[in-house]
């Protein structure tokens, strides 16, 4: 097969959850252990970090990856969802893996695979560990997919387990209160392994205690434990929390590996150069200025808006499509009304259509009209937009997928 080949054959197996949605959920780790043990268990052979959250976790693992770079180790760092190409999951410092690789793999273990039914994440998990453990990486950092007791990853017995923030997304699987969310995510604490917490939230602090009381795990939260901010090449408002979280898991990884002061500056300050990390409050042309960013879910978008309004313009245009689970009512209520809003549908099965989208904003009193993709909607409010207004392309990390 080529590589183009091998990737359909994925997609095509059990659902992809960025792409479906419900479907493709599943609620337990048999198939993961499966393959691990399949593989001689990879995820033994590497040393980890274990990044959970509901926002902020691709930034805080990108920053981390960068900073141990910087200090000169070897890095793996594994994420999702992917903006242009599959290989953007697995790299190591910086370098995506292999068409090769991941054409071999899965010729290699296609037969099991298949006999085994698994999931397009699954699979992508057991990848990401054979592939780290065969290159020798000196550390891995591995991000949660979705939730985190249940999730692919959670076979992992890290060096620390960092969670940044808890917010309702993905209330479907993870529960729709922040306690039982919390729940969840706390599911990546292992016992006697380090826990550190991106933000301290009233609803969660007690679950977070909890579990690593019950696992007599230490426990920090970065909010209260660092003052001092270094500034990063990632300039969303909302960098300046996951920053904390990176410092404070800096200081625990400091126990066993050696990062200076300089390392920590300079991989903070060279996070897209040395990861190729995108659409985090990327501005994409001046005059009209143009910023996408792959904000969500409302405490994203809290921020995004946040930023906007320092932002110096005449008219604002908003670029916006959604998928189809979005809860949308909170997040109508912090976007801004004072905009000319161009709606989209992504280009996935899980995207929401254009029209309904458009209907939904319109009887919350926003003004727009939809399009029918993602590039037609960004053309016309460039063609609408003078040198002195700003274009904002986001609400969801596919509408940014497209036009980066």
């Amino acid at each position: 097969m080529t590589y183009q080949d091998t990737i359909n054959w994925m997609f095509s197996q059990l659902p992809m959850y960025q792409r479906q949605g419900n479907s493709a959920y599943k609620a337990d780790l048999k198939n993961t252990l499966l393959l691990a043990n399949h593989l001689n268990n990879p995820e033994h052979q590497i040393k980890t970090i274990h990044v959970a959250g509901t926002n902020g976790k691709g930034s805080t693992s990108h920053m981390l990856a960068s900073i141990l770079q910087e200090a000169g180790y070897k890095v793996g760092l594994f994420t999702s969802p992917h903006l242009k190409d599959f290989r953007e999951r697995i790299k190591i410092n910086g370098v995506e893996i292999s068409k090769a690789f991941v054409i071999g793999f899965i010729k290699r273990n296609k037969v099991f695979l298949e006999s085994q039914s698994l999931s397009f994440f699954e699979m992508t998990s057991g990848m990401a560990f054979d592939y780290f453990a065969k290159q020798k990486v000196d550390i891995a950092i591995v991000e949660v997919g979705l939730g985190g007791r249940l999730d692919s990853t959670n076979i992992i017995i890290p060096e620390v387990s960092v969670i940044t923030n808890i917010g309702l997304d993905h209330t479907q699987f993870l529960g729709n209160t922040l306690k039982a969310i919390a729940f969840e995510k706390a599911g990546i604490i292992k016992p006697n392994v380090s826990v550190v917490i991106g933000e301290t939230q009233d609803e969660t602090t007690l679950v977070f205690k909890g579990v690593a009381k019950k696992n007599q795990s230490d426990i920090y939260f970065a909010d209260t434990l660092i003052d001092n901010i270094y500034s990063s090449d990632l300039k969303g408002l909302y960098q300046q929390k996951n920053i904390k979280t990176v410092l404070q898991t800096i200081k625990i990884l400091n126990k066993s590996f050696s990062i200076s002061e300089n390392h920590i500056k300079n991989g903070l300050f060279h996070v897209v150069k040395n990861t190729g990390l995108q659409g985090r409050w990327q501005i994409l042309q001046e005059q009209p200025k143009i910023i996408c960013d792959t904000a969500h879910n409302k405490e994203g978008l809290s921020y995004v808006v946040k930023q906007i309004r320092q932002e110096s313009f005449i008219q604002l245009h908003m670029v916006f499509g959604v998928v189809n689970d979005k809860e949308l009512d909170s997040i109508l209520e912090i976007l801004p009304k004072k905009a000319t809003y161009y709606f989209c549908k992504p280009n996935v099965p899980r995207g929401m259509e254009a029209d309904l989208l458009q209907n939904k904003f319109r009887s919350a009193g926003f003004k727009g009209v939809g399009y029918v993709s993602v590039n037609e909607a960004l053309n016309t409010a460039k063609k609408n937009a003078s040198g002195n207004d700003l274009i904002y392309v986001g609400g969801s990390t596919f509408v940014v997928a497209e036009i980066i």
